[in-house]
């Protein structure tokens, strides 16, 4: 199976006369009509916001693109703030989840008038030290505990992960919080990543709207907004179909009219806060084949390396891998496909089937375009690449320069040791 790019060997080899590779490339056409059709999914919901996930793909540009369709940011850190901050997303454009937060952060989101979702009950406390009160909105995030399983094998289990608060924990949570001011809550959890399945959103939303109702009932608070948060996945896999987005939003209504508008909660607002199913499949790496080796296996060596795309090493993730301008041969070569760190898990693929590459081959490694470049490191004193955007009238824009050794070598205070980098 194959996967389509969007980007030509031609355009590669154009661009790679300007920038050389590695880069990260994103297609701009694509990250637009991705927004309109995630809009046009949750139209039927007044209140509906997107909040893109910064730490996915934290890109100015990117970010100014998906503003153009209504979309804020999610931040999870103090830098992400401040360039939201920068980008001018304020007030009810911001939403900051974070979990064991340092207090200048909260200060700093409190100061943008950001809607904070507290992570944990003893985090109520700690934000009224830190800012001196209890903002009016306020939203925390639920955790139910257990496993949790939909019928398409989708399994995640919630009970080991450090976010959220118990059932328990959220109902003693809103009625303090209602005591000492605060008059707009919201509602939030994330229980399973990367789900190629169009029934995990509303699964997750009638957890969430059955909370909703009880909470109402039992404290009083006054629930404008639930955050469904993440989640929604894409097909990594060239033979997986992928998320339908209409599906997923009717969906969510049919679940939303039994729960919630059943219960004289209609007006309550959706939000979302996705990230790979945003930018995903709109972004790709483009790497050239500068090696081969010929021991006990046959092996490509790339100039890119888990510094320019960490989750094959990390996790053991699969990304499909076009050898550009070859898309049409038969796949019936088996490489391991590396990088050059001094590490062995350095390898975008292992026992992959491609066609033969020869050196100079241009490879493109899919669905980078979230939590691609952003988990990127310096091991070995790499250098991250390059951001380009593919513009929709399909010229190229670099919407982040490569790293330099300057870059690399700038927070040491040895001036004269480095004076001549």
């Amino acid at each position: 199976m194959s996967k389509k790019t969007f980007v030509s060997l031609d355009q590669i080899k154009e661009i790679s006369k300007t920038y050389p590779t590695p880069f990260h490339l994103y297609d701009e056409a694509g990250i637009r009509e991705n927004a309109v059709k995630l809009n046009k999914a949750f139209a039927w919901n007044k209140g509906f916001k997107e909040y893109f996930a910064i730490k996915a793909t934290p890109n100015p540009f990117i970010l100014n693109i998906l503003k153009d369709y209504n979309c804020g940011v999610d931040c999870s850190s103090l830098t992400e703030l401040m360039m939201a901050e920068a980008l001018d997303f304020e007030g009810s454009d911001i939403m900051f989840s974070s979990n064991t937060t340092p207090p200048e952060e909260f200060e700093f989101a409190d100061r943008l008038n950001a809607i904070i979702n507290l992570d944990d009950f003893t985090h109520l406390d700690f934000l009224e030290k830190t800012i001196g009160k209890i903002p009016e909105t306020i939203s925390c995030r639920f955790n139910p505990g257990g496993l949790f399983k939909i019928s398409t094998s989708i399994m995640d289990n919630p009970g080991d992960a450090k976010y959220g608060m118990t059932k328990e924990q959220i109902f003693e949570a809103f009625k303090i919080l209602k005591a000492k001011g605060a008059k707009k809550f919201g509602i939030h959890a994330f229980l399973a990543s990367n789900t190629v399945s169009n029934e995990y959103y509303s699964t997750l939303a009638k957890i969430l709207f059955d909370l909703a109702v009880e909470l109402r009932d039992e404290t009083g608070a006054d629930i404008k907004f639930i955050n469904l948060s993440g989640g929604i996945g894409i097909p990594y896999l060239p033979d997986v179909e992928p998320n339908d987005i209409s599906v997923i939003g009717e969906n969510v209504r049919k679940v939303y009219e039994e729960v919630l508008t059943a219960n004289g909660m209609g007006d309550v607002a959706i939000f979302a806060e996705l990230g790979r199913f945003m930018l995903g499949p709109y972004g790709c790496l483009v790497t050239q084949a500068v090696h081969e080796k010929h021991t006990y296996k046959e092996y490509i060596g790339c100039d890119a390396s888990a510094v320019n795309l960490m989750r094959p090493a990390m996790y053991g993730a699969y990304h499909h891998i076009t050898v550009a301008g070859k898309e049409n041969e038969t796949c019936d070569h088996k490489y391991d496909v590396t990088g050059s760190l001094c590490e062995n898990n350095d390898k975008f693929a292992i026992d992959r089937m491609l066609p033969k590459i020869d050196m100079g081959d241009y490879l493109i490694i899919h669905d980078t375009g979230a939590h691609g470049f952003s988990m990127g490191y310096n091991y070995n004193g790499k250098l991250k690449s390059s951001e380009l955007l593919l513009k929709a009238d399909k010229s190229v824009q670099m919407i982040r320069r490569a790293e330099t050794p300057t870059d690399y070598f700038a927070t040491f205070d040895f001036t004269d040791i480095f004076k001549n980098i």
